[in-house]
Parts: structure tokens; C-alpha cells; sequence
């Protein structure tokens, strides 16, 4: 719950850092929060003129708190996300048959607040382009025309040069990155297309997508890359009947997040790792649990690296392929972490999920032990899933 706290404040501080850098760069002139493409000057421009930017600012804070606050969502613990679109948005590589011809530019078209669940379809094609979703565009579905026929990919890497020349990083090489809340991806492939690293390779993490928003979902989704392939960074995530595909690391973070039916598949060309969850503290509420899915591959595969120290992953009713290490987990070098993660297995099949052999830190858990981590329970789902 702290966790959940945090992310609240973040999410507030971040609108208001958002709001007063938009209007130094307008001269402090106020736009409106409309629902229609783009944004539109306010009616109350003259009204609002001879005020302070301060006031300007409280009030548009204040405004977007009190319809935040009326959604009784589960950010506040008390009911779902918004379901049905207002308006949808075509994007298509023919600019005669959509809206827009790349997904950013559509994107970009929201209001910087927005209020209202937006559907954006993706026609089929790829789409060679890197996309960001600011943290006030909350209530965004993409929707592809199916995951083999929706692509957008981008090739990035950790070491790659930023605008300012710096390198961007592992958060900064992914090709899609979402900071908002309530985002929904169905259908879509999210790609990045660096190669498999050699091993002891510097700099070439390589993220597809980075979710840094609360009450996300994706479903019949393809996520394809190598190492550090999904950044599920922070968030109450939930992954249905979606491909992961990656190297070393490639479901990593720390959000808490509900893989259900999914298939992950490595494609490491020696030792990769599967997960590599960040939990720094029993504080966190935060873990990976893989419900009914299937882990399958080449070269041999941890389960999972121990990258925080309170480090939580959970695998249930799960098939193993035989690329599985028996020990199963590693402790990122750090023995210290063996008497503070939580690693388990719940009734999985396959020839890689015999527990006989894993790491005497990891657990074959019971049905007592196992039900919190099975159900949509597990990341509140039931208050915001409706999709």
C-alpha cells in the first residue's frame, strides 16, 4: 500500500511539474483540457489573463484533481478504470485510409490532460518509429489489427547517444515508453531490433517497451528483443495470452505485475535469465507472478536473477521447457540476497520445473502459501480490469 502511496505522489508531482513547464513555453498562456484533436485555446483565456501564473496553474491542478478524485478508480482504492472510448483515433501508413501515418504524431494530438479513454487503431504495417506517452495522457488503448500484422520497433540500446549526446540508458532505449496511468495495448508487436549481445556485452541493453504507469494491461501482445526486452518498471501491470521474447533479464523491475497465459521465450545464445524483479525492500508490494504459462527456448535459462534485494517472482500451473538451469535462480553475486528474496513454484509441469535441484533458497510452495499469488487479486485487478 505505501508503494501504491508513493506512485500517487509522484504521479501529482509530476502533472505539476508538467503544467508549469507548458506554460513557461507558451508564455503562460492556458489551454483548455478538450477531448477533441489537439488542444484548443480556453474560452476563459480572457477571463483567467490578468491572473498570476501561479493561479493559473492551482487552478488547472485543482481542476484535475477534483475529476481525478470523482473517477473513484483504484489509484484511490475505491473502483475501476474508464472503459469505453470517447473517440477514436485511425493511424495507418496510408494517409488516405487514417488519421495519422505513425503512432506518435496521433499521440501527440491528445490533450496534454487527458480525461477521456482514447482507442487508437494501428492498420496493419510496421511502423518504424520510437514513442513516448506522457504521464498526463492517462485513458490510452492501442489497439493493433492483430500482433503479426502490427509492428513498431525502433532499435536503441543503453550506450546509444541521447539529444544532449549522453547516452540514454536502459529507461531511455525503450522503443515505446508509457509514464501514464490506464493504458491499454491489445494486438500490437512492440519491437526492439538489436541483436543478441555477445556474452559480457557493455551498454547493449535493449528495451521494446517500458511501462512506468499504473493499471496497465495488455492483451494478445508481443513484446521482441534480447536483453532487458520488457522494462516493467513501476505499476500494477497485467499481461494476458502476450509473447515475451528475449536473452538475458527480459521481464525486469519492479512493478507488481499478473502474467496470465503468456508465452516467454528465450532466445539466449549461452546462459540468459528470465526475470530480474527489483523489490529493494519488504516494504514494497511488488512481485512477478506467471499463471497457466509456458517458458520455452534455446542455450539455458535462470528462472530468475536476484536484482533487489527483497527480489519476488512467483511461477504457477506453468510449463518448462528442459533449457531450464536446475538451480533455477542466482543471486546476482550476492549471498546476502538468498536469505531475503522470495522465489517459488506452484504445481509446474515440464521437464525444466523439477524442483528437485533448485537453490535450497528457493520453495516448492503450498496451496496456502501459493493463493495469493494466482488470482487478479494479486495486483487488484478485480477493482480495475474491465477490459
Amino acid at each position: 500500500m505505501l508503494g501504491h502511496l508513493k506512485h500517487s505522489i509522484l504521479f501529482f508531482f509530476l502533472l505539476l511539474l508538467l503544467i508549469l513547464r507548458h506554460n513557461t513555453s507558451t508564455g503562460g498562456r492556458v489551454l483548455s483540457i478538450s477531448h477533441t484533436k489537439g488542444l484548443r485555446p480556453s474560452r476563459h483565456h480572457e477571463q483567467w489573463a490578468n491572473q498570476t501564473q501561479a493561479e493559473l496553474v492551482e487552478r488547472q491542478f485543482m481542476r484535475w484533481v477534483r475529476f481525478v478524485h470523482g473517477l473513484r478508480h483504484s489509484v484511490f482504492k475505491r473502483a475501476m478504470n474508464k472503459v469505453f472510448p470517447s473517440y477514436a483515433l485511425t493511424v495507418d501508413k496510408n494517409p488516405a485510409a487514417g488519421d495519422f501515418t505513425n503512432i506518435q504524431d496521433a499521440i501527440d494530438s491528445l490533450p496534454l490532460i487527458n480525461l477521456v479513454r482514447v482507442l487508437i487503431r494501428v492498420n496493419a504495417g510496421t511502423y518504424t518509429e520510437k514513442v513516448s506517452i506522457s504521464a498526463m495522457r492517462a485513458f490510452v488503448t492501442i489497439q493493433g489489427a492483430g500482433a503479426d500484422k502490427t509492428v513498431v520497433q525502433w532499435g536503441d540500446t543503453a550506450q546509444t547517444p541521447g539529444p544532449a549526446g549522453l547516452p540514454l540508458g536502459t529507461y531511455g532505449s525503450a522503443t515505446f515508453a508509457v509514464n501514464s496511468p490506464y493504458f491499454i495495448a491489445k494486438n500490437i508487436t512492440f519491437k526492439n531490433t538489436t541483436p543478441v549481445p555477445p556474452p559480457g556485452a557493455v551498454g547493449k541493453q535493449a528495451v521494446a517497451l517500458r511501462i512506468s504507469g499504473d493499471t496497465a494491461g495488455f492483451v494478445g501482445c508481443r513484446f521482441l528483443g534480447a536483453q532487458d526486452t520488457l522494462y516493467d518498471h513501476i505499476g500494477r501491470h497485467y499481461y494476458k495470452d502476450c509473447y515475451i521474447e528475449g536473452s538475458v533479464d527480459f521481464i525486469f523491475g519492479n512493478a507488481l505485475s499478473f502474467y496470465e497465459g503468456c508465452h516467454v521465450h528465450a532466445i539466449a545464445e549461452n546462459v540468459g535469465a528470465l526475470t530480474a524483479q527489483n523489490r529493494m525492500s519488504l516494504l514494497e508490494d511488488t512481485g512477478f507472478s506467471f499463471v497457466n504459462c509456458k517458458v520455452t527456448g534455446s542455450g539455458t535459462l535462470f528462472l530468475g536473477r536476484a536484482w533487489g534485494l527483497f527480489s519476488r517472482v512467483v511461477f504457477a500451473y506453468t510449463y518448462m521447457d528442459d533449457i531450464i538451469i536446475p538451480s533455477g535462480w542466482y543471486n546476482w553475486g550476492d549471498p546476502n540476497r538468498q536469505m531475503t528474496v522470495f522465489y517459488g513454484q506452484y504445481k509446474c509441469m515440464g521437464p525444466g520445473s523439477n524442483h528437485i535441484g533448485r537453490v535450497s533458497w528457493s520453495r516448492e510452495l503450498t496451496d496456502e502459501e501459493a493463493k495469493p499469488f494466482i488470482s487478479l487479486s494479486f495486483i487488484d485487478g478485480l477493482e480495475w480490469i474491465k477490459f
